[in-house]
């Protein structure tokens, strides 16, 4: 196998890792909310899935695709891969932005006893449930051009 293949083998298994992990995130947000669960416990579970599987994942996914253009016969004005590496950037960004510090600070309230009942956690859950669910659309146009 060639190295283009076996680039695309890791690029692929990565954007599963990275995807796969992301869409699991509603079922751990929908428990907190529906369920009377212990929201810290699974918020800092979701946390730690993030750090440690979606953004390694989405950190391998850049570069092997970046060489894979490099080395292949498709180049970076090919409209699916310059329009994935905008929307790639894009979704570093939003979610640096706004996914991840409104996790921490719902997972902060979840910690500090200013959970489910106070009118700053609802609104900290909210905006977690709303940015992931704009990730997720990010994410899904990018797999759309792939």
């Amino acid at each position: 196998m060639n190295a283009y293949l076996w680039l695309k083998l890791l690029h692929v298994l990565a954007a599963i890792v990275a995807v796969g992990t992301n869409v699991t995130y509603f079922v751990w947000l929908r428990l907190v909310r529906d369920q009377s669960t212990d929201d810290a416990f699974v918020l800092k579970g979701l946390y730690a899935l993030d750090r440690r599987l979606a953004n390694p994942a989405y950190i391998v996914l850049p570069v092997t695709g970046i060489i894979m253009v490099l080395v292949g016969d498709i180049g970076f004005s090919t409209l699916w891969v310059a329009a994935s590496l905008i929307l790639f950037i894009a979704l570093a960004v939003f979610a640096g932005v706004a996914f991840t510090p409104s996790l921490k600070r719902q997972l902060q309230l979840a910690q500090t006893g200013g959970g489910r009942g106070s009118p700053e956690y609802a609104a900290a859950a909210k905006r977690t449930t709303t940015t992931g669910a704009l990730t997720m659309v990010i994410i899904a146009a990018i797999v759309f051009f792939m």
